[in-house]
This record gives C-alpha cells, sequence and structure tokens, in this order.
C-alpha cells in the first residue's frame, strides 16, 4: 500500500505538502483494501455456509468498517445490539400482524420512527445501534409480509448474514494493520494534560482578559467532550483501556472541575482589578505565585506528573501560612473578605490540580493500584430534536404505506426498506438536506454500477475468484470516497447501492426487469427520505433547539441549587460543558452569538459550582438556624434568576446574598462563598449585567 514510507526522505522534505498528501492516500488505500478483503471474505463464507443473500453481510461490512479498529468494534457492538432487537420486533410484529398489513404497516412505522428518534437523542455508536434496531425490523419483517409462514426462517437469515458481517469487520479490523484508536486517545489526553498545565503557569502573574478566558474555556469544554467520546470508543479495543476507563472518567472530571475554579479565581481578580482594589489583588498574587513555581521544572519534567505531583502537594502543605501571612497585611472587612474568597477558591483549584496530576500519574503506571471513585459524563440530551425525528419518520413511513396499500405496488417492500435505512441514517446527519442529496446521487452511480457488473460482467464469469475479478474495480470506488471526509455521503450511498443491485445470492437469479423495477422502488424510497426533511425540517442546530439548549445551560444553576447533592459536582461539570458544546457547534465562530454564549457558559460555571459548594458547606456547617435561612434564601434567588433573568430578579438575588453574607458573620466558611456569587452578579463583563435587555443570545440563525 502507499504511504508516508514510499516517498524518499529528500524528497519529503523538500515538498513537505507532497509527502503530506500521499501520507494520507496510504491510509485511504489500506482503509480501501481492508474494506475489500473484509466484505469478500464476508460474501464467501456466507456463500460457503449457504446463506440466502450473502449481500446483506457484504452491506454489513460496508457500513461498519470504519479506518480505526476501535470505532469498528464500537460500531459492530452496538450494530448487534440493535440487529438482535430489530429482528426481534420484527419477529414478534409478524406473528402478531401475520396477514393484516393495515395494522403491520402502521406499527412497522412507529417502530421506525422510534429508531430515528433515538438516532437523534444519542450520539456515537449508541446512535448507531438505533438506526440498525429500525432497519433489522423491516430487512426481517417486509420480505416476509407476503409470505407470514416463513418469518422465521427470514428472520435468522438476516440475523445469521448481519452477524456474519460484523464478524468479519471486526476481526479483519483488529487483525490486518489495525490503526488503534487508544494511541490517539493517549496522545489526545497528554496533549491536554499539556497544555492546561502551560496554560497555568503562564497565568499566575496576574488577570487573565476575558475573552482569553472565554476562548480557554472553548478549547477545554472541546477536549473534554472529545476524550470521553474517544474513551467509549476505545473500551472496545483494548483491555487495558477498560481496567482504566474508571480512572480515565475520574481525570477528566478533575480536569474539568479544576477549570472551573481556576475561572473563578480568575474572574475574581479580574474584579477587584477593575475595582481598584490592588491590596487584595496583589494579596492574592502573592498567594497565587508558589503554584506557578511549583509547576516549573527542567524543560524534560515540565509535563511529568511524576516530577509536578510532589511539588504541588508541598505547595498546598505550604500555602496556609502563607494565606495567614498575606491575610494580616490587609486591613478587617471587605478587604480580608475578598481575600478569603479567593484564597478560597485557590486552595480548591489546587485541591483539584493536584488530583487532575495524580490521577494521571496513575494512569501512566504500568499496573492500576487500587480503587477509584466512580464517576460518569452526564449528557445533555434534548427530547425536541428525537420527537421531531420521530413525526417526520413516522410520516414518511405512513405515506408509503398507504400508498403500497392502495396501489398494490409490487416493489413497495423494497421502497419502504430504502427508505427505513436512510430515514434512521439522515436522522443524526448535522446537514440532513445536503447528506441525502449526496446519498442520493451515490446511490444512483452505484446502482448503475451494479447493473453494469450483475448484467455485463458477472455472467461471463465463474468461480469466486472470477467474481471478485469483475466487481473489484467498481467496489472499490465506495470505500475510497468513504475514506475522505468530502466524499463520505457519496461513497456511503455508492457502497450500498452497489450491493443491493448486485444482490448476491444462493443461487445467483439474472431478471433485469425485476432490478430496474427494484432499483426505481428504492430510488423512490431514498428520495422520500430526503424531501421529508424539507416538509418537516431538522431540529439538530436550528435556532429554535439553540434556543431550548441555551436555556437547558442557564437551568443547570437551577439544578445546582436544588438537586441532590450526591454526585451534583460531577453532574454538573459534564453536562453544563456537553449542552454548551452541543450550542456552540452551530454558533458561527467569532459572532456575537458566539461571544454572548461563552460569556453565559462561564457564568453558569462559576455560579454553578459556587452554590454547590455553598450547599456542601450548608449541610456540614455549624451556622446558626437565622444563617442558614439566609443562605437557602439566596440560593433559591440566585436560582430564580438564572430560570428567568430579568432587572427585578436580579436585584433581588444580589439583595438577598448581601443580607446573608451579613447574617453569615459567624460562619466564615459560608461567607466566602456568597461573597463570589454577590461578585458574580455585579461583574459587569458577564452577560448577567446584560440579562433583561437581552434574555437570549442565540435569535439568529
Amino acid at each position: 500500500m502507499a504511504g508516508a514510507s514510499t516517498i524518499p526522505e529528500p524528497a519529503a522534505r523538500r515538498w513537505p505538502a507532497l509527502a503530506e498528501v500521499f501520507a494520507g492516500e496510504g491510509r485511504a488505500w489500506l482503509f480501501v483494501a481492508k474494506t475489500l478483503l473484509a466484505v469478500y471474505l464476508a460474501a464467501w463464507l456466507a456463500m460457503w455456509l449457504r446463506l440466502e443473500a450473502p449481500s446483506t453481510a457484504m452491506i454489513t461490512v460496508g457500513i461498519v468498517m470504519h479506518p480505526q479498529s476501535g470505532m469498528v468494534l464500537a460500531k459492530s457492538f452496538y450494530r448487534a445490539i440493535g440487529t438482535l432487537c430489530g429482528s426481534t420486533f420484527g419477529l414478534a410484529l409478524l406473528c402478531a400482524f401475520p396477514q393484516q398489513r393495515e395494522l403491520f404497516l402502521p406499527c412497522l412505522s412507529l417502530w421506525v420512527a422510534l429508531c430515528a428518534g433515538g438516532a437523534t437523542l444519542y450520539r456515537n455508536f449508541m446512535s448507531y445501534g438505533f438506526v440498525l434496531a429500525g432497519y433489522t425490523a423491516a430487512i426481517v419483517a417486509l420480505p416476509a409480509a407476503a409470505n407470514p409462514l416463513d418469518v422465521f426462517d427470514s428472520a435468522l437469515m438476516r440475523v445469521s448474514e448481519v452477524m456474519l458481517g460484523i464478524v468479519v469487520s471486526a476481526v479483519v479490523s483488529d487483525l490486518v494493520f489495525p490503526d488503534r484508536l487508544r494511541l490517539v486517545l493517549r496522545q489526545s489526553a497528554r496533549a491536554h494534560f499539556a497544555n492546561f498545565i502551560d496554560f497555568v503557569r503562564g497565568s499566575t502573574g496576574g488577570s487573565i482578559p476575558r475573552a482569553a478566558m472565554e476562548q480557554a474555556h472553548l478549547r477545554f469544554v472541546r477536549a473534554a467532550v472529545q476524550l470521553e467520546d474517544m474513551r467509549a470508543s476505545v473500551i472496545f479495543e483494548d483491555p487495558e483501556i477498560r481496567a482504566r476507563s474508571t480512572r480515565m472518567r475520574l481525570l477528566n472530571q478533575h480536569n474539568m472541575a479544576a477549570a472551573t475554579s481556576f475561572q473563578s479565581l480568575h474572574h475574581l481578580i479580574n474584579r477587584l482589578q477593575r475595582e481598584g482594589r490592588v491590596a487584595e489583588v496583589d494579596a492574592l498574587i502573592a498567594l497565587y505565585r508558589p503554584i506557578g513555581a511549583a509547576l516549573e521544572a527542567a524543560p524534560a519534567d515540565l509535563h511529568d506528573p511524576a516530577v509536578l505531583a510532589p511539588r504541588l502537594r508541598e505547595c498546598a502543605r505550604q500555602l496556609p501560612a502563607l494565606e495567614a501571612t498575606l491575610r494580616e497585611g490587609l486591613a478587617p472587612g471587605h478587604a480580608q473578605l475578598a481575600f478569603d474568597t479567593g484564597a478560597t477558591l485557590l486552595k480548591r483549584f489546587l485541591d483539584e490540580l493536584c488530583g487532575y496530576v495524580e490521577v494521571e500519574l496513575a494512569l501512566r503506571a504500568q499496573v492500576q493500584r487500587g480503587g477509584v471513585e466512580r464517576v460518569h459524563f452526564r449528557r445533555g440530551h434534548d427530547a425536541s430534536g428525537a420527537l421531531v425525528a420521530v413525526l417526520r419518520t413516522f410520516l414518511t413511513m405512513s405515506a408509503l404505506s398507504m400508498f403500497w396499500i392502495a396501489s398494490g405496488w409490487p416493489f413497495g417492500a423494497s421502497a419502504m426498506l430504502l427508505a427505513t435505512i436512510f430515514s434512521g441514517l439522515l436522522a443524526a446527519a448535522p446537514n440532513p438536506l445536503a447528506s441525502a442529496f449526496n446519498m442520493l446521487l451515490g446511490y444512483a452511480f452505484g446502482m448503475l454500477a451494479g447493473i453494469y457488473a450483475a448484467y455485463w460482467l458477472l455472467p461471463g464469469s465463474d468461480g469466486f475468484v472470477m467474481l471478485v475479478a469483475a466487481t473489484l474495480p467498481l467496489l472499490l470506488v465506495g470505500p475510497w470516497l468513504n475514506a475522505h471526509a468530502e466524499f463520505s455521503g457519496v461513497g456511503g450511498g455508492y457502497a450500498i447501492g452497489i450491493v443491493y443491485i448486485l444482490a448476491l445470492k444462493n443461487p445467483m437469479v439474472y431478471d433485469l426487469t425485476h432490478t430496474l423495477n427494484d432499483a426505481v422502488a428504492q430510488l423512490a424510497g431514498v428520495a422520500l427520505a430526503a424531501v421529508s426533511f424539507v416538509f418537516v425540517p431538522r431540529v439538530t442546530g436550528s435556532g429554535w433547539q439553540r434556543r431550548r439548549q441555551f436555556r437547558r445551560l442557564r437551568e443547570q444553576v437551577v439544578e445546582a441549587a436544588t438537586a441532590p447533592l450526591d454526585g451534583l459536582r460531577w453532574r454538573f461539570e459534564s453536562a453544563s460543558r456537553d449542552l454548551f458544546h452541543q450550542v456552540i457547534t452551530h454558533t458561527r465562530p467569532g459572532s456575537r452569538q458566539s461571544r454572548a454564549l461563552l460569556g453565559w457558559a462561564l457564568a453558569v460555571q462559576e455560579s454553578g459550582r459556587a452554590l454547590i459548594e455553598l450547599r456542601e458547606q450548608l449541610r456540614s456547617s455549624n451556622a446558626s438556624a437565622a444563617a442558614r435561612d439566609a443562605a437557602n434564601r439566596a440560593v433559591q434567588a440566585v436560582a430564580q434568576l438564572y430560570h428567568q433573568p430579568e432587572e427585578a430578579r436580579r436585584q433581588r438575588a444580589e439583595d438577598e446574598v448581601r443580607a446573608a453574607i451579613e447574617a453569615c458573620a459567624t460562619a466564615p466558611e459560608l461567607r466566602t462563598h456568597l461573597y463570589q456569587l454577590l461578585g458574580a452578579l455585579r461583574d459587569d463583563e458577564s452577560p448577567l449585567a446584560a440579562a433583561t435587555a437581552v434574555e437570549e443570545p442565540v435569535h439568529a440563525q
């Protein structure tokens, strides 16, 4: 296979762009070779095992294959679950309505619609499992609808063919020049660790402009979500990663918590600087400086957790003495309260940074020892997009069903089957109309290639070797297009189209009239799935959904104020970031809406985490009943403000927090969190300052 190693070293140095192109093409052609090997191996095994439709196993391979092994195994796992669920439902449906298409087809349409909704609600390959559950129910039930007595044999054959394709894909991907996703995960995790440490080390000298903090927050959020996505796939590939999976989740959570505390601390320093409170700012920076010194090391050890962990713990042991000394130099009252708040945030950040570095050190160890806290990355799901996908798919399938019943169309099953497949695939696509057009185009070309191969090349061939020779030049087009992101939609449609029209069977049947009628029905099914997005537009990425997601982002502060405390910190850190990542993905970078969202995300992180810390302190505090009641009223007032931002609520929240600060004069552990909340409410750079003027920052499309 062509790869980067095939280019002479001087040429690679002289023309780096050319070397990069050849390296990319080498990986693409390796993927093509592995896909074709798996396709033909699945076809041969299906024929050897005397399965009815080897083409089903071939289609499975074409859909499951991915350049990275972990992705194939994850995809195969969820495909297997979806296949078993779909085939079981299809079998039960035909048993319930063996000769009643008027009941059978609406029930099948509803199942397919629910599966399409699940594909929209969930992400990664869990989404793909829902697509397969709908698709398999259709592929099991529709061909047997005219002959229900054969439904069990049909279901058994379809499941066997699909599972064969899954197993072959996994074996080929894992054994033939595997491209391990775990290496990408390790490199990404270490790069993120190094970037975070560098950012912290370079920020200990003073305040950070809010714009710089917003961009840093965006980078940290993207890294956290991407690492969780990769971890969820790599656990299928590598038993070592499965053993370390809990620690990797904990590492991500420690990083998110440390980032929130870091941002809150710098927001406090920035506010004090804008207010001209030089003494408090200087004291906090002096207290902050030892962390920067602890992170300084020899160039080779700058990102070595074995070097950084003991230095940070020693810094944490020495910090209380320095804090006491610096506090004595400040005037009693507001100056000391501001310093105490910053010191609390700094100690919290240092403790979380130590945890982050120590978990990173444990992950780099050869042997994992001891137990570890179990945490989960909570996703911010939005049911609205799923409900719209259910409605759209149900209307599409119902329209086809009614036309089939009314017309008696002999090829209605083919149209229904293709509409099922593409309704599920397109439901989770970021731009379904463009994806539908590309897939339809690819499918049309794939059908033409399949007709040419089936009726001009295969009849003159004899044996499996001749089958490979006749179809190889046409089949390789699909994987090659899939290996290039800009053509993947066309490639996916082409790969499905050519294999469906080839329709390899035991025994092979040649009927050009039947094939052409089947092709027209399949194109009609794909086209109707695409047209449905015109009449019921997608929700993903729309302004309406972004507004809903933005409200849910704000509601994370309400949850921080009201939800049970056990595990709340981890749930808040992950869910708020996941929601923000969903919204910002569909917002133009650098736009007014993007900046507004970044500002709100920082405000949500700071206020929500402060509320959680305050509630945890309240749970263990010995403060008086009056102080506790005042603090609880402040918590509820801040929650109501984020639920519906308006000037009256902001003023009420500020008044309640001020009253709680006065009531907690003898409870300093509560006053620092309340003072942080007050600063967040009064921050002139926070979006809360303009909340009454513009409630939603994402109206524009």
